[in-house]
């Protein structure tokens, strides 16, 4: 029998008027930390969702902490709340009794245990940060890591604040026929008026980061799964009306996750149902909320004709990552923010391994690294520089970083080195038996994994308070007369030291390596004073001290060393290989992963020369080694479409430029594009016979093989479509008409944009009209504009932040045409004129009062200002004072802009 909600009590009291956002913080600093005063056991909300005004009514179950002052006021997070009432243990309490400020409510005296009672109000409707509860396309949401609940009701909003909620909805049912919030649905019914309510009661503890609720107009697509112990899930993804065909594959990748945890970390899921909501608008890629997760759109909906191969992949990987979550990061959380890293970093190994499990290992691990270097290494040279568990932050929302998450993936991919597979999951099986249903430290979890396993990991621990990428260096001797190899190993602070990182402790560092002989064999692996070999192609040196020799024996002719296999440590390789080595590596090394990045630095190798050459004056000449070397990775059958793929995509001017003491903008771009269209004279026969063996023979398929294929056949074209003669331009035109799929179709009109003329006019008109009503598919239309090398890119970008689809409201649509562009198109956001500077700032200041967060990794474009010469130096210094001196700037942006400045 459904039950109505009650009503609560009103309070006669006069409402205040909505604080005013709060002047910028001090710095808060991990050395500070306090435990809680007051603890929730139970948390009671009732929401009453309108058009115009909504009501939160808020029941506390608080008691005073063991050790708390005895006299210690209760103080509330509350941020933008219209206060109507507060009560405690049934009596109201009048204006005299507490003190509400921009940031807090404020009750000085009250009992040890006692119920606290507050009714507030709302604007979800004019909510455009997208944090705390908002109403987005005409639907409900809730946004609140890392501090949102603070703008829903007044609270103790921190992570080790842990309670059981208990929440009803009541909304119109036209309007908002689909109501619900975390746990499992224990009452719906009907109310006046028109209006229904949904009880959810969760029975795990869990801090306000991870509340959500959602009410809307939406349809379900519906699946389920049967635990290790015969349990039955039902799943449930939710989405607007017209999206209801783009769930399956997220349906699909949620059950394999499901499944791939119980088998590789023996976690089961533990409510009756799980549920998924995609939305529009959103800041994040999605929200891990305790059985009720919400998506950034992009991240669920897929279909063969709106979505990549890229953008399968990447939905199985965020679908698993908060499924994950439910373990590391739900049921064992982070004490504070400074532990951040505790839950992300872990969980992002976590579905690291897992699309590794599901689809090809070296083709993942290549990826993540790739990301890493692009992203997380300029990070580490930059203003915003940080350990992956930081020291101190204004405002929290900066530190979602590729710190936190890729290199503290890194970090545990570390431990998973030195443990082992199965030292690795004792260690987990301990931590999740210690600290189920409690909020955490990393050393807690570090501590797990040294006891489980009987090992010293206290200078392991250092990584979490590292900051900027070491830097490893390796130099080696070999003596043919007694066959015996050294290899000595170094640590070193980062390149990019800055005052007091020479003094860096030393870290424990796994280095992963392989001898091959001049045959390209792989040579045993044994040291002086061992009886015989290690087993395998790969052993792990474990680098502690300052610099360290190993001396293998056996070694007849000087051997290629493979260093940093898999990348076993975060670290920049300091090794004066030789080009031939590095060809021989690239064409023989057994580690996929290494054989990549061989190719890699032959390439950039390469690149940086012709880059000085261009800069000089000098002609370009192409070094034949890496056409060789090229060609031979295209004939070779070992390996498949992907891996060719990768190997042949030349390293991008990002990382380029973090090589140079100066990025020199225009001629990496001359440099690059000279490689790209000289491999593809050299190669022109093999590539265009490649793109005719790979051509489709029959309908889309979303299998490993299929997308190799694709990726191949889609790599090869983009050489071809370089040469820019009329039968290389037919093939994009012809496989832009005629794709059945969109990783297809995109890839030629990116090939047709950089050609340009009237092919690029007609591709990007024909792609507009067919997906303008599609919102993620014009997000790519938008971005592969954003990102291209064609001469007029920059001008088009201006002209594209006026049009008519442009929207600023939508994070997406911002990210597709300004983050593209200022974070991912070196050459053309820092023309030397200026201009793609004062847009990005122009934008910022644009955004900043509406949507802070965004606003705020924008500016972060500006990030290595310093890196760039005099000129671009000075322009990107203006923009920045100037965003600076933006009257009421919030301190998301003001601290991205103050750490650029100093």
């Amino acid at each position: 029998m459904s039950e109505a909600p009650g009503q609560a009590a009103a309070s006669p009291s006069t409402p205040a008027s909505a604080p005013q956002r709060p002047a910028p913080p001090q710095v808060i600093r991990r050395e500070d930390y306090c435990p809680p005063a007051f603890g929730i056991d139970r948390v009671e909300l009732r929401f009453e969702l309108d058009e115009d005004v909504s009501t939160v009514h808020a029941t506390l179950a608080l008691r005073r902490a063991p050790g708390a002052a005895a006299d210690a006021a209760l103080v509330l997070d509350g941020e933008g709340l219209v206060l109507r009432s507060v009560a405690i243990d049934g009596r109201t309490l009048g204006p005299e009794a507490y003190a509400q400020d921009a940031a807090t409510l404020t009750i000085a005296a009250v009992p040890d245990v006692f119920e606290l009672r507050t009714v507030v109000e709302i604007r979800p409707q004019d909510n455009t940060e997208l944090t705390g509860l908002y109403r987005s396309s005409g639907n409900y949401c809730t946004q609140c890591e890392a501090e949102g609940f603070r703008r829903i009701t007044f609270f103790l909003d921190r992570p080790d604040v842990m309670a059981r909620y208990r929440v009803t909805l009541a909304a119109d049912r036209t309007r908002y026929p689909v109501l619900l919030a975390n746990g499992n649905r224990v009452a719906a019914g009907e109310l006046p008026g028109g209006r229904h309510f949904a009880t959810w009661d969760d029975p795990f503890p869990k801090p306000s980061y991870l509340f959500a609720l959602v009410a809307g107009d939406l349809r379900c697509h519906a699946g389920e799964f049967t635990t290790a112990s015969g349990r039955r899930v039902r799943l449930e993804i939710w989405v607007e009306p017209e999206n209801i065909d783009r769930c399956e594959h997220a349906l699909r990748s949620l059950q394999r996750a499901m499944l791939w945890d119980e088998q590789r970390f023996g976690r089961e899921y533990d409510l009756d149902i799980y549920m998924i909501v995609a939305v529009s608008d959103f800041n994040m890629g999605a929200m891990e909320n305790k059985g009720l997760n919400i998506f950034n759109a992009k991240y669920v909906l897929a279909r063969p004709d709106t979505a990549t191969d890229d953008d399968y992949e990447a939905i199985e990987k965020v679908i698993a990552h908060e499924y994950f979550h439910n373990w590391t990061g739900n049921r064992v959380t982070c004490r504070d923010w400074f532990q951040l890293t505790l839950k992300e970093g872990l969980t992002v190994f976590r579905d690291h391994w897992f699309s590794a499990d599901m689809g090809s290992p070296a083709v993942t691990r290549i990826a993540e690294v790739l990301a890493l270097r692009t992203a997380q290494f300029a990070e580490d040279s930059g203003p915003m520089a940080h350990p992956i568990r930081p020291e101190s932050y204004v405002e929290m929302n900066n530190f979602y970083t590729a710190t936190v998450y890729e290199k503290g993936s890194e970090v545990i991919g570390m431990l998973r080195t030195l443990l082992g597979d199965a030292g690795f999951r004792r260690g987990m099986d301990l931590y999740f038996e210690r600290h189920d249903g409690q909020a955490v430290t990393c050393d807690d979890f570090r501590a797990a994994l040294a006891d489980a396993n009987g090992r010293d990991l206290e200078q392991f621990g250092r990584w979490y308070s590292q900051v900027g990428t070491p830097v490893l260096r390796a130099r080696t001797t070999h003596d043919p007369a007694t066959g015996r190899f050294t290899l000595r190993l170094e640590q070193a602070p980062p390149l990019a030291a800055g005052a007091g990182r020479e003094a860096a402790p030393l870290l424990h560092i796994p280095v992963a390596m392989g001898l091959l002989a001049p045959d390209g064999s792989s040579l045993p692996l044994q040291l002086v004073g061992e009886a015989a070999a290690s087993p395998g192609e790969t052993r792990v040196l474990e680098l502690r001290e300052q610099a360290q020799s190993f001396e293998f024996v056996g070694v007849q002719e000087a051997p290629a060393v493979s260093l940093l296999r898999g990348f076993s440590a975060p670290v920049e390789l300091d090794y004066p290989r030789s080009d031939d080595e590095l060809a021989r590596l690239m064409g023989a090394d057994p580690d996929a992963f290494a054989r990549w990045d061989a190719g890699q630095e032959l390439a950039r190798r390469v690149l940086l020369r012709l880059c000085d050459d261009a800069v000089a004056g000098r002609e370009l000449v192409i070094d034949e080694r890496l056409v060789t070397a090229c060609g031979r990775v295209l004939a070779d059958p070992r390996l498949d479409g992907s891996l060719k793929a990768l190997a042949l995509t030349l390293p991008n001017e990002r990382i380029l430029g973090q090589h140079q003491t100066i990025v020199a903008v225009e001629g990496l771009h001359r440099a690059r594009q000279f490689v790209v269209r000289a491999l593809a004279e050299a190669l022109q026969g093999p590539l265009r016979a490649i793109y005719s063996e790979t051509a489709p023979r029959g309908p889309y398929a979303i299998t490993q093989a299929e997308i190799d294929r694709r990726r191949l056949h889609n790599l090869a074209l983009g050489y071809l479509a370089a040469l820019g003669d009329d039968a290389s331009v037919a093939l994009a035109v012809a496989q832009f008409k005629d794709a059945d799929n969109m990783s297809d179709s995109q890839e030629a009109l990116a090939c047709l944009i950089e050609v340009g003329g009237p092919v690029r006019e007609a591709g990007l008109a024909e792609f507009h009209a067919r997906w303008r009503g599609d919102a993620l598919v014009l997000d790519k239309w938008f971005t592969l504009q954003a990102v291209s090398g064609h001469p007029d890119t920059l001008e088009r970008v201006l002209a594209l932040a006026h049009h008519p689809d442009f929207t600023l409201a939508n994070p997406n649509r911002t990210r597709a045409l300004l983050a593209s562009f200022g974070l991912r198109n070196q050459f053309h956001f820092h023309d030397a004129s200026g201009r793609g500077y004062q847009l990005l700032a122009d934008k910022v200041c644009e955004l900043d009062p509406h949507n802070p967060h965004v606003a705020a990794r924008l500016v972060s474009a500006f990030n290595n200002w310093r890196r760039f010469d005099s000129g671009r130096q000075a322009a990107m210094h203006a923009q920045l004072q100037r965003i600076a001196g933006l009257p009421g700037l919030s301190r998301s942006t003001q601290e991205i802009v103050a750490r650029a400045l100093v």
